[in-house]
C-alpha cells in the first residue's frame, strides 16, 4: 500500500506527467488530491498496472478524488519551450485547474519550476510511493493513452493504438515510409537519420 500522504493534516495535491519519451503527440499531466482516510491497495505506478485496471482505478480516482485535473502541453510548445519545460507547462495547467487549493504539490520526478507560490517537494519514483501522485500518474496515463488511439485512426500506419507514440520499430517505420505527422514532435529525433519527409 502507497503511503496516503507526506504530512498529515494539510491538503496535498500529487502530480504526474506522462509522454516526454514520445515522438508525437502532447505531454500530459494530471493532479490529484485525495482524501486523507483513503486507502486503495491497487493504486500504484501507472507503468505497473494493466490496462483494464488502469480504467478502472480512473473511474475510481475520478469519483473519490477531493479534486483532480488533467493539464497538457501541445507538440508546437514542446518544439518551441523543449518537453522539459513543457512537461511544467502541463503540470502548472493541471493545477492551475484544480477545483481544490492544495497546500502543497508531491511532484513525482527530480526536478520541478515552480509557477506557483505553493509549496512543493520533488520524489524520486514519487508514483511507487504515494498515493496521489501514482492516481496522477494513473488519470495522466489513461488519458493520453486514450487519445493516441483516437488519434491513430487520423493518422494510420504508426501503430500509435499499440505505441500511443513511443518510439517503436513500427512506429520509425511508418514515418520512414509515410513521412511525419503534424502531430510529430519536429524538435526530437524522429528517425536515426534524421530523414524528416512531409507526409
Amino acid at each position: 500500500m502507497l503511503l496516503p500522504f507526506s504530512k498529515a493534516n494539510r491538503i496535498e495535491a500529487g502530480c504526474d506527467e506522462v509522454g516526454r519519451g514520445c515522438l508525437c503527440g502532447p505531454v500530459v499531466a494530471a493532479a490529484v488530491i485525495l482524501p486523507p482516510d483513503y486507502a486503495n491497495e491497487w493504486i500504484n505506478d501507472s507503468k505497473k498496472i494493466g490496462r483494464q485496471k488502469r480504467l478502472l482505478l480512473t473511474r475510481e480516482i475520478k469519483a473519490r478524488a477531493l479534486a483532480w485535473s488533467i493539464g497538457r502541453a501541445e507538440v508546437e510548445e514542446i518544439d518551441q519551450i523543449n518537453i522539459l519545460n513543457a512537461s511544467y507547462l502541463a503540470m502548472h495547467r493541471a493545477i492551475d485547474t484544480l477545483k481544490v487549493q492544495p497546500e502543497h504539490l508531491l511532484i513525482d520526478g527530480n526536478r520541478y519550476q515552480p509557477k506557483h507560490p505553493i509549496p512543493f517537494d520533488c520524489i524520486i519514483k514519487g508514483d511507487g510511493k504515494y498515493a496521489s501522485i501514482a492516481a496522477a500518474s494513473i488519470l495522466a496515463k489513461t488519458y493520453r493513452d486514450q487519445l493516441m488511439v483516437d488519434l491513430a485512426k487520423e493518422y494510420p500506419g504508426y501503430e500509435w493504438e499499440k505505441n500511443v507514440g513511443y518510439p517503436t520499430k513500427k512506429h520509425r517505420e511508418g514515418i520512414q515510409q509515410l513521412g511525419h505527422t503534424p502531430l510529430h514532435r519536429k524538435s526530437f529525433r524522429l528517425l536515426p537519420d534524421q530523414i524528416k519527409p512531409n507526409r
